[in-house]
């Protein structure tokens, strides 16, 4: 494969196995298509799909999972932390190999224009594919969530989708769609269940609040671990690298009263961004080499046997923020 996209697909379910293999074997039903990981959480009730394949291949293999996805799940049925406009929600394109930015938001914004079409899902772009100077980021477009944004749209102009009706589809809601580069999902969890604590580290650090470059961050209290977690998007690891992240954390952490107890990385991550850091620095929990993005994609087009895409790996962990 001399030229290779990756998508990095959040839908809205997290706790329901059984869905979650239906959309993993759409994937990888699609030639030229090859399904690199899922990570669901149970807490966030989100799962996210990394998959890579062709600009043909991967235009095809998206608008067929969002379908799926959508006979699958009613978002007036889903409650999880994380903010959410649709049962698929986020579709990010990254260039990878042989590609750039621009084919990436060309195939950003054919997709959205179909799936508005064929699906009557509204869509909104995000980031490089933004056509709004407004919506380059995720949070106002997720503003109020699906059951806001659905009385919003109607009425108020700015809130309008790219493509489709000002009125959301009444169980898949809208989605985001948008190109960029790659990025790392970071949790760190304190020993505090106190979620006022995250949410103030999260403030502290986001660059948004004047914090660290390219963190997106938010606060999030997790149930099942009954612990407080800072929950990140790191756009730009190559100026604010995991280590110094951490450190930040963990500083404003111990002022508040309280220590990190451990992190992870979800999903896959860019080789580059651990070269500075190590996982026993990071107190990184149950990492593994196979979450290296290079040495997944080297992994999965190499075992590939006959024209379908590859088995992806499934793990068990917390989604990011804002992942998107």
């Amino acid at each position: 494969m001399k030229r290779i996209i990756e998508c990095v697909m959040n839908v809205s379910e997290g706790r329901d196995d059984t869905k979650l293999k239906a959309i993993a074997e759409q994937i990888e039903k699609i030639p030229d298509t090859f399904l690199l990981d899922y990570s669901a959480d149970p807490a966030h009730h989100r799962t996210v799909f990394t998959f890579i394949g062709t600009p043909n291949s991967i235009f095809e293999v998206t608008f067929k999972v969002v379908k799926k996805a959508m006979q699958l799940i009613d978002l007036r049925e889903h409650k999880g932390v994380h903010p959410r406009i649709g049962a698929v929600d986020v579709i990010p394109f990254v260039p990878i190999r042989g590609v750039n930015m621009k084919d990436c938001v060309r195939i950003a914004h054919g997709l959205g224009r179909r799936i508005a079409s064929d699906l009557e899902v509204p869509v909104y772009f995000y980031a490089e594919a933004a056509t709004h100077i407004g919506r380059r980021d995720l949070f106002p477009i997720r503003k109020g969530e699906f059951e806001g944004l659905s009385q919003r749209v109607i009425s108020d102009s700015i809130r309008q989708p790219d493509f489709g009706s000002n009125r959301l589809h009444f169980s898949a809601g809208a989605i985001a769609i948008g190109a960029r580069n790659a990025l790392i999902a970071y949790n760190i969890f304190l020993n505090t269940s106190d979620v006022e604590v995250a949410k103030k580290i999260a403030i502290h650090i986001r660059e948004s609040s004047g914090g660290l470059v390219g963190v997106k961050a938010l606060g999030f209290y997790i149930g099942y671990k009954d612990l407080a977690q800072v929950s990140m998007n790191v756009t730009n690891y190559q100026h604010t690298p995991l280590s110094k992240v951490f450190k930040s954390v963990q500083r404003k952490a111990r002022q508040l009263g309280v220590d990190v107890l451990s992190s992870e990385i979800v999903g896959l991550v860019p080789q580059a961004a651990l070269k500075v850091s190590s996982a026993d620095s990071l107190k990184l929990e149950e990492f593994d080499s196979k979450q290296i993005l290079e040495t997944r994609i080297n992994q999965v087009l190499s075992n590939t046997k006959g024209p379908h895409g590859g088995k992806g790996r499934k793990t068990q962990m917390q989604d990011a923020c804002l992942a998107g």
